[in-house]
């Protein structure tokens, strides 16, 4: 094989390796942000009721009247399919 063969066996090894670890990085941070999303809508739906309940049960104790805690509302921009249902989609249902 000439020396200019190596040249492009090298270049093509290479674009594929950056290739396999853009994909990987890609990966990983949708799963990320998957993990993230979850845990957030987690949060919101299970531990902010009781923060509130807690909050204003000090509150009573201290003399201080709150208005009812806010509701937890989402807007799903994304459905799991690639397609989103929020406002901003185009698709909203």
């Amino acid at each position: 094989m000439p020396v200019h063969w190596f040249a492009l066996v090298s270049v093509a090894v290479s674009t594929g390796i950056q290739l396999v670890v853009f994909l990987r990085w890609l990966h990983r941070r949708m799963r990320d942000d998957a993990v993230n999303r979850q845990f957030i809508r987690d949060v919101a739906h299970s531990h902010l009721p009781h923060i509130y309940e807690a909050l204003h049960k000090i509150a009573i104790k201290q003399g201080i009247l709150l208005n009812l805690p806010p509701n937890v509302r989402f807007i799903d921009f994304d459905d799991g399919s690639g397609k989103g249902t929020g406002p901003f989609s185009g698709t909203n249902e």
